[in-house]
């Protein structure tokens, strides 16, 4: 139940394709739901946490707690392969698995998500969210955003 929460701002991806989801514990005390946020200050984070309240309450399951642990910190290295078709399919390029870019303001080279093209250039840092950056694609001149890789 947990785990079917979306991501309210690419609600393509469920929580736990995200990796934000890091546990459920049912315990003597009831539910425990720990999610930890893709940065901190991420808007986001307040609606996931209701969301998963409602998901739970719908399934008659409860009481829950939904804790909020920021150590270690999210990195899209706990995104799963499903989620990043899913961005894919969406228009949104996923990021590169592996350690993010040592550059200020910079992501890895966007791949266009509408024809495959590695010849694209960095619009802005900052796309329709923080986590993301916007990017053009010089084949087939459409902009495109990219998931920064944290």
């Amino acid at each position: 139940m947990a785990a079917a929460v979306v991501d309210p701002e690419i609600p393509v991806l469920t929580i736990a394709d995200l990796g934000v989801l890091r546990d459920v514990v049912d315990g003597p005390a009831g539910i425990v739901v720990r999610i930890t946020p893709t940065y901190s200050g991420c808007p986001a984070m307040q609606m996931i946490h209701d969301e998963i309240l409602a998901a739970v309450d719908r399934a008659g399951l409860g009481p829950v707690t939904v804790e909020t642990v920021l150590a270690p910190a999210w990195t899209t290295d706990w995104m799963t392969e499903r989620g990043r078709r899913a961005l894919a399919d969406f228009g949104i390029a996923p990021p590169l698995p592996g350690p993010a870019p040592v550059t200020f303001f910079r992501t890895a080279p966007g791949i266009c998500p509408r024809c495959g093209s590695t010849d694209t250039t960095e619009i802005a840092p900052f796309g329709s969210t923080a986590c993301k950056a916007l990017w053009r694609c010089e084949a087939c001149r459409e902009p495109f955003d990219v998931f920064k890789t944290h």
